[in-house]
């Protein structure tokens, strides 16, 4: 919080102080929530020397220091980054806070998939996947037309999955439930909250181009003689293409209020259920 030196009310509308930071080298603290800013900066006003007896007040030193979200500095982007953080566990990232509670949130290298289970996994995520790139295109929300066409769509790769596993033999199911919520779900969101729709668009997408990939090898190396299934292969360099998203999301966050950012954060949450209950699906 600001302090002011108590002036008269004579001279408090006639004096420009100078605001200076009490603690300009303190480090971030750390909170045990994503939503609260990394530190709050306290100021202190030193006043000039009057001027013919008169020193003028600036109308900016009225207003208080806005608090800072993690992330905040460097786009919107690394806030959404930040808070999915969090709901990781420590084994899958090293700022993870979620204790193991599910079968999927252990190690993958404890994991014991089956094909059956897996190909449930990739039934009911190209649903998603199908749902989300469909919304996408239609853009019911004009935004979304911002997002086409970015070479992170993934519907056409496991298209070619499935029939991959068909010409094994295997007998592709029907989508499951897992698969049928979140689908609903996006669309639901889709036609009347752009910035939850946004939460769920970004952490599908950037979450399998990292954690997605790695399971994806494990459950190869278990089950599938090492087959790398086209769902983990993108045309052209993932990191340009992952940036380019970055830099549209972070464009199309500029225009949105600090509340609207605040509930895309609060997304996030259900995000990470919706995929959690499909990715559960390669240990049934």
């Amino acid at each position: 919080m600001a302090s002011l030196t108590s002036i008269s009310q004579s001279q408090s509308f006639l004096i420009r102080p100078h605001l200076t930071t009490t603690n300009a080298n303190a480090k971030p603290s750390a909170f045990g929530s994503s939503f609260l800013p990394v530190q709050f900066q306290s100021y202190k006003i030193a006043r000039m020397p009057p001027r013919n007896g008169v020193v003028v007040v600036s109308a900016a030193t009225a207003e208080k220091a806005r608090k800072r979200y993690p992330g905040e500095a460097k786009g919107f982007v690394e806030e959404m980054r930040f808070v999915a953080m969090k709901l990781h566990t420590r084994d899958q990232a090293k700022e993870g806070e979620k204790e193991v509670k599910e079968p999927e949130e252990r190690p993958v290298t404890k994991w014991e998939p089956s094909v059956d289970g897996y190909l449930r996994f990739l039934v009911d995520s190209k649903l998603v996947y199908d749902t989300l790139e469909g919304i996408i295109q239609e853009a019911p929300i004009p935004i979304y037309a911002e997002f086409r066409n970015t070479g992170l769509e993934r519907s056409e790769k496991l298209e070619k999955d499935l029939e991959w596993f068909k010409e094994q033999g295997y007998t592709i199911p029907e989508p499951s439930s897992p698969g049928i919520t979140y689908a609903q779900y996006l669309k639901e969101l889709s036609e009347k909250d752009p910035q939850a729709f946004i939460c769920h668009f970004y952490n599908i997408y950037f979450a399998h181009s990292a954690g997605g990939r790695m399971i994806g090898k494990k459950v190869a190396e278990k089950i599938l003689d090492n087959k790398e299934l086209e769902f983990y292969k993108w045309d052209g360099e993932l990191s340009q293409l992952l940036q380019n998203v970055r830099d549209k999301l972070n464009k199309v966050a500029e225009s949105w209020t600090r509340e609207q950012k605040n509930h895309c954060l609060d997304e996030t949450e259900k995000s990470f259920k919706h995929s959690g209950e499909i990715l559960r699906l390669i240990l049934s």
